[in-house]
């Protein structure tokens, strides 16, 4: 939920902005100013680790924005093949980093010498540059000033490089207290994507010049190129040279305010605090560096079959009655559903952990519950940090009594959100995750759900300052907005925390960092300061979160977060936040998604047909076919705008049965791109560079998207369109919704597809396997059904090789994994020689999948000559006993707008081979002669 910008388009943020332009704020300085002549390197040697060690002394004190920090220590490290660690920081006083029992990594070792005092050893010697090399990776650098590169080392190029001369637009090495700056250069045709959150006008590619800030706010997604709820400094880099694509990327494990300027040749940053640790992954394919990237900050999150059916929610279901009537409507309506949610609306005064009595009595809502579990429906809640200040209050008299809230100045930090005054509560102390995980315990013990929801955990707050309950009135009224400060208040800008020398864009007015948000010199759990740990509040509260719903039942958890942080998807799916119902906003929402799963959080998606306010029943149409293939499906909305469940317009129920019809016939792919993710750190949704990095045109391509390698989404996304053009990589393609449509061309072509408002576009690639089932309403019946295999081969062509695989296990378990006898995983494969076709699986931990009884009924081949009907079926190495059974028709393939002359004399087919029985847990080999 958010408060600000329900008031009109010049929402409070606009109206802050006049008021400091009246002021005469500077916005964004646009001048660079010349600081220091960086550091120089007195020493360096190497660690007991097999790393690098060294001393930097500051060249030329000044007090731009604060003293220079005068020594500074220096590790290096080729932390594996493909990482490599660049660590900076106060040689003599210890700083603030991402907490190591947060994310996990190994602790720089200290210097051997005195600081100030002489080299104990100085390998360097008269040498002005050396280098440090490892598998993948060389590390140089250079003493006098001291800059460093990295390279790669099959091709020498070079990723990174802080050298600076003065004609360079950024400055040297610049490390104070509460300002580090450093740049790198950049060739013009990289292509950089990541450093997020935010909505990106222009695709997803980072875009030259626009503002990058990362601090989590409270800010809707409406706001373009804005800090927004959470902040992952790392960025992907995309280089083609001479057709020869290589990807690495680059991590500042930091979590203080920063600005990142990037001007298309050099990238700079700008923080507020902490420390520099930087984190090089060489890839060298898109796949590989987020493999690489989140093995270390942590492989996404395994998620439950359930969480991949669709999801109901909206601000304003005022009573049981009302979400009782969402989930039959939806059933009438023959539209699938697995998850309806509420909002704060089931609260008893939008506390925490309560339930309204009248509204939402508990056995009402009990029965309620029985109902929808027994059909495999499951049931979740939102739940805010703010715990809201009343003596009665059970969870907060808890609090209380375990000392779980930050502080200023020794007492609760003292907010206000939706229940009116509020505490936060620190998850940084080991105390508050304790007694989080117990009050999710007892609010389970009356309320069976399903999963949580943590939101406005960027921290908001609808006041600044330091505050207290005013005497004599009632705050808040219960009359008017619930987002207006009625708190008594008084700014906090007397301390450097609160009032940093340097601003950096937040708000993208350069707002103060504590306005509506925790004052920022509030003090955490060991004398924390919030200025420091404010962007990592959600993720930490997403591991409390994970570890409570973990250790109730032992299940898997599904927790979907608002606010995220490096790592957060190890923990929990997250959704794009508070959007609008515009075609902008549509478009919008694929970058984001997209992004996401660069940042290692593949379990991500947007509110379909857009928060607030009333969408169109065209755009609605529009969103649901877009939606359908969010790795994460959900319709949610606001409290002040009309119903737009899928089912309030017949076209847009229409397009539902269609695209989330497809959807829950692919479930069985979209699970195993979960596993894929869970082991590999793939995201579901991809750009389609992904699949075809050699390809530059690909690399700012942000209306299409994968799931997974090879289904490609192609939408419409623009008003009163009845088609949609599309790019189409080289090699054939295969409508989804109707297989005996090909698409065959040589080269990279746009084709303009027909795409009436019904209708979305999603194409197949050649080479490839999917598993299907034949869908369902929900995802536990339509996980019962028979499984189809969708064989994609090259068009006409004898050239065959196409593999797919399929994962499935007891989505319940808290592990996603092989050898626990609840799990099995299953690759196929389709080869082609001397003229015949074989199609054969090789099947691990078979039992599971036996024990279920899954069997494949149906085998459709596109692309495929044709047969002469010599069939043979083996499974386990014994021919089936009842061949009879199995039969085959072929339909000629229709090709669509056609670029290949070549292609007017093929002929290919698509085969449908039925009457199988084949089961899953069995090896089986087919074969005919085409």
């Amino acid at each position: 939920m958010f408060f600000s910008s329900f008031l009109s388009p010049y929402s409070l943020t606009s109206l802050l902005i006049l008021i400091l332009c009246i002021v005469g704020v500077d916005f964004v300085t646009t001048t660079q100013t010349k600081i220091g002549q960086g550091y120089k390197l007195i020493s360096i040697e190497k660690s007991q680790d097999g790393g690098l060690i060294g001393l930097l002394q500051v060249k030329e004190k000044n007090n731009i924005y604060g003293l220079d920090i005068p020594h500074l220590k220096l590790y290096v490290k080729h932390e594996t093949d493909n990482r490599l660690r660049v660590h900076i920081t106060d040689a003599k006083e210890q700083r603030w980093e991402v907490p190591y029992n947060l994310l996990q990594r190994n602790t720089p070792p200290s210097l051997k010498q005195n600081v100030g005092g002489k080299s104990r050893k100085n390998l360097f010697s008269s040498v002005a540059e050396s280098e440090y090399s490892g598998n993948e990776l060389i590390f140089n650098y250079k003493n006098d000033p001291f800059s460093f590169s990295v390279k790669r080392k099959s091709n020498g190029e070079t990723l990174f490089n802080s050298s600076f001369d003065d004609s360079d637009s950024y400055n040297n090495l610049v490390f104070k207290d509460q300002y580090l700056e450093i740049s790198t250069q950049l060739p013009k045709d990289a292509s950089l994507y990541g450093l997020g959150e935010n909505s990106q006008p222009h695709g997803i590619k980072i875009y030259p010049n626009d503002p990058y800030t990362l601090y989590t706010t409270d800010q809707p997604a409406i706001n373009l190129n804005m800090d927004l709820y959470g902040s992952h400094p790392m960025y992907m880099d995309l280089r083609n040279v001479n057709g020869v694509a290589n990807a690495h990327v680059v991590l500042l494990l930091n979590s203080n305010g920063m600005d990142v300027f990037y001007k298309g040749d050099s990238l700079t940053y700008k923080v507020i605090g902490g420390v520099l640790d930087f984190y090089f992954f060489s890839g060298p394919t898109p796949l590989d560096v987020v493999d690489q990237y989140t093995s270390f900050i942590g492989r996404p999150a395994p998620m439950p079959y359930w969480s991949f059916g669709f999801h109901q929610c909206r601000w304003g279901y005022h009573n049981l009655s009302v979400i009782e009537d969402v989930v039959e409507n939806y059933n009438k309506a023959k539209i699938p559903l697995d998850v309806i949610w509420n909002d704060d609306d089931h609260m008893d005064g939008k506390k925490d952990f309560t339930l309204n009595p009248v509204n939402y009595p508990r056995p009402n809502l009990l029965a309620f519950l029985d109902k929808i579990h027994a059909r495999g429906m499951k049931y979740i809640v939102i739940v805010d940090p703010g715990i809201g200040v009343n003596n009665t209050y059970g969870v907060y008299q808890r609090g209380i009594a375990n000392d779980v809230f930050i502080k200023y100045e020794g007492k609760p930090y003292l907010a206000q959100v939706w229940p009116g005054a509020v505490n936060f509560p620190d998850f940084l102390n080991p105390k508050t995750v304790e007694w989080w995980g117990d009050e999710i315990r007892r609010f389970r013990e009356l309320v069976p759900v399903d999963g949580l929801w943590i939101d406005m955990n960027e921290v908001p707050n609808f006041c600044s300052g330091l505050c207290t309950i005013p005497e004599g009135r009632i705050c808040p009224t219960g009359t008017g907005p619930g987002w207006i400060c009625c708190l008594d208040c008084k700014n906090i800008t007397n301390t450097r925390w609160d009032d940093p020398p340097y601003k950096i864009n937040a708000s993208g007015i350069q707002a103060p960092i504590g306005y509506k948000t925790i004052a920022t010199s509030a003090v955490h759990y060991n004398g924390v300061k919030e200025y420091d740990a404010h962007s990592i509040y959600g993720f930490s509260q997403s591991i409390a979160t994970h570890k409570a719903l973990q250790g109730l039942e032992g299940k898997r958890p599904f927790i979907l977060s608002r606010s995220t942080f490096v790592g957060s998807g190890h923990y929990a799916a997250h959704w794009t936040g508070d959007n609008r119902g515009t075609w902008d906003d549509l478009r919008y929402s694929i970058t984001t998604v997209l992004n996401f799963g660069l940042f290692g959080v593949p379990m991500v998606g947007a509110d379909i047909c857009g928060f607030y306010p009333a969408p169109t029943e065209e755009l609605c149409n529009r969103w649901i076919e877009v939606g359908a293939f969010y790795p994460f499906s959900r319709d949610h909305a606001n409290y002040y705008s009309p119903r737009q469940e899928l089912y309030q317009w017949e076209s847009v129920a229409e397009s539902a049965r269609n695209a989330l019809g497809m959807r829950y016939k692919l479930l069985p792919y979209f699970y195993t791109l979960n596993y894929e993710a869970h082991t590999t750190g793939a995201p579901i949704a991809r750009p389609l560079f992904f699949s075809f990095p050699t390809l530059p045109e690909l690399y700012d391509v942000s209306t299409q998207f994968l799931v997974g390698s090879s289904v490609m989404v192609s939408p419409v996304l623009d008003q009163g369109k009845t088609e949609v053009k599309a790019l189409f990589p080289p090699g054939s393609w295969y409508n989804l919704f109707d297989m005996t449509q090909a698409i065959v061309t040589k080269d990279l072509h746009y084709l303009t597809l027909d795409a009436p408002l019904n209708v979305v576009n999603v194409h197949v690639y050649q080479n490839t396997i999917i598993p299907m089932q034949r869908g369902g309403m929900i995802s536990k019946e339509a996980r019962t059904t028979p499984f189809t295999l969708v064989v994609t081969l090259p068009s006409g062509t004898n050239d065959i090789e196409a593999k797919g695989n399929l994962f499935l296990d007891d989505d319940e378990l808290p592990e996603m994994k092989l050898g626990n006898g609840h799990s099995t995983y299953i690759d196929f494969h389709a080869t082609a020689s001397n003229g015949t076709v074989k199609l054969w699986s090789e099947v691990q931990e078979s039992k599971f999948a036996l024990d279920k009884g899954w069997f494949i009924e149906k085998v459709i081949v596109l692309g495929t000559n044709g047969t002469d009907g010599a069939f043979e079926i083996n499974v386990d190495g014994q021919p089936i006993e009842d061949a009879s059974r199995v039969k085959y028709s072929t339909i000629e393939h229709k090709y669509i707008n056609n670029l290949d002359d070549e292609v007017d004399k093929r002929k290919s087919m698509m085969m449908d081979i039925h009457g199988l029985e084949l089961p899953l847990g069995k090896n089986f080999i087919m074969s005919w002669k085409m």
